[in-house]
């Protein structure tokens, strides 16, 4: 019976209320109501939103997750292809600079790479190459890249070859001073590549900073063919009364960070002589406007 009533009562007031239209005499309770309600929902929708916030959030998470690892892992592929990128530029610039040698000399080249430092009997500086008999590569060939003289092949399989470098202490190599008949042997002295010893067989030979040494070559162009640079003049030692007189060069060739690589299958018909040394920095070249 009290729900009676008061569904009956809510319908009359409701009736007056809608019958009164804007001059209803409940407008201020209305009013009252609406305030009293609508700050009631504020009050709950802000009490409630963070909690639905927060279970849609966990809800979503495994999805976001798996968004930010698929970005992580294009990040790291964009980085890889960048950095092969960059490889390929170097690699085809050093191959570039290697066919250039071996068209101004005419060297006969098959391209390779390095794939290993690595030690073998008897020499302590050596690197492993990709390319081995079956590319037509034998022991006692010459080994260079676009710079200069690398070293020499020693040991070859069907895939792989091995190669001593110039800077190995117990390599040896003829060498001739630029423009002249001047001539000596270069050996390795350590020191991580960064020099070479040249020893001249003329002790009165004149020799100062900044001369430039090649290859005298090897009977047949083996174990080296003539011509190729193998660097500059730092130091000359003093040596009274002996009968040669020695000087320290800076190879051209990076013996430490080597890549492309060239091995000469077959040696020029006539000796470049000096045409492949690169030219001489000009005095104030670096000096700017």
């Amino acid at each position: 019976m009290s729900l009676g009533v008061l569904l009956a009562a809510a319908l009359a007031l409701m009736t007056v209320d809608h019958r009164a239209g804007a001059n209803s005499p409940l407008s201020p309770l209305r009013t009252a109501g609406a305030e009293l309600f609508g700050a009631a929902e504020s009050a709950g929708a802000g009490f409630v939103r963070p909690i639905g916030r927060f279970f849609e959030t966990m809800t979503a998470a495994p999805d976001a997750q798996r968004r930010i690892d698929a970005l992580r892992a294009e990040n790291q592929r964009l980085r890889r292809d960048l950095t092969a990128q960059a490889l390929d530029r170097q690699h085809s610039a050093e191959l570039g600079r290697l066919l250039g040698v071996a068209g101004i000399a005419g060297y006969r080249l098959v391209p390779a790479q390095v794939i290993a430092r690595r030690g073998t009997p008897g020499f302590e500086e050596a690197v492993q190459l990709d390319v081995g008999s079956a590319d037509g590569v034998r022991s006692e060939m010459t080994v260079l890249n676009g710079d200069g003289l690398v070293g020499r092949v020693v040991q070859v399989s069907t895939s792989t070859s091995t190669v001593v470098l110039l800077s190995d202490p117990a390599s040896a190599a003829g060498a001739r001073l630029e423009g002249s008949n001047e001539i000596g042997v270069v050996h390795g002295v350590g020191q991580n590549g960064r020099l070479l010893r040249f020893r001249l067989l003329d002790s009165t030979a004149q020799v100062v900073p900044g001369r430039r040494i090649v290859s005298f070559g090897s009977q047949r162009g083996a174990p080296y063919v003539a011509g190729v640079p193998i660097g500059v003049v730092e130091h000359v030692e003093a040596t009274p009364g002996e009968l040669t007189r020695i000087a320290y060069a800076r190879p051209y060739a990076d013996l430490t960070a080597l890549d492309v690589v060239g091995v000469v299958v077959q040696a020029p018909r006539r000796n470049p002589r000096d045409a492949v040394l690169p030219d001489v920095p000009r005095e104030g070249a670096d000096g700017g406007a």
